[in-house]
């Protein structure tokens, strides 16, 4: 019978459970505890295990399957977005300001009041961004901030994590532009967690868990900080 295995602040960060022991209701969960420390979020994401919890809550570990992922090659670039990234005026770019694309993320929705990065959340991706693993893309509009996205990068595959819309198009011009990037950063697959109509209409899709750890296992194995670079 599957149960959460609970982890302890002094286990290994390297540890975690095998990914078959996790639940098929609620689907991928997989652990509980543990901290957030650089190490350990580094470990869960190389295994296809990411953080996520309420306020209030343990630190939850999850690997869902199927996983949902996007392959480059497969984004679906709409007529209307291709049009607002050509003539919209707006302005890209990279890691210019982590902390206001992760407030930004953080902050309530109005289909969503609450907000699963908390504070302790926060401060944890911050770290990963100061140790050069996690990054950003903004996107501005007349200097305003307009949209963007965060996640965590691993040789050729970026984990992302969150993503927020001020103006019409802002997050999928920040996704847009992050697909563009790929080929010029080796990166072969954004992770995207889970499946959401949203994610589908862009060419995400989902796959078994087994086709996404052999993924990590090709392309994620990569223990070194790599930065994101302007697509020529």
């Amino acid at each position: 019978m599957k149960s959460v295995t609970w982890l302890s602040p002094q286990d290994s960060p390297e540890w975690f459970p095998p990914l078959e022991h996790a639940l098929d209701e609620p689907s991928g969960l997989l652990a509980a505890g543990g901290d957030l420390s650089p190490e350990r979020l580094l470990a869960a994401y190389r295994r296809g295990i990411f953080p996520w919890y309420s306020p209030g809550q343990p630190v939850l570990w999850w690997s869902p399957d199927p996983r949902t992922v996007l392959f480059p090659e497969e984004f679906h670039l709409s007529r209307s977005l291709e049009k607002a990234i050509r003539n919209k005026g707006f302005r890209v770019t990279i890691d210019a300001d982590f902390e206001e694309v992760i407030d930004a993320c953080a902050a309530p929705r109005a289909h969503s009041p609450g907000t699963w990065i908390t504070p302790e959340m926060r401060q944890a991706y911050l770290r990963l961004h100061r140790l050069g693993f996690a990054h950003s893309i903004e996107v501005r509009h007349d200097a305003v901030l307009a949209g963007g996205l965060y996640g965590v990068r691993l040789g050729g595959v970026f984990f992302g994590e969150s993503m927020f819309s001020l103006r019409r198009d802002g997050s999928k011009i920040a996704l847009a532009h992050l697909v563009m990037m790929c080929a010029h950063n080796s990166i072969e697959v954004i992770d995207c967690q889970l499946a959401s109509r949203h994610l589908a209409s862009l060419g995400a899709r989902s796959i078994p868990r087994t086709r996404f750890q052999a993924l990590l296992s090709r392309w994620a194995s990569a223990r070194d900080p790599a930065g994101l670079n302007q697509a020529p």
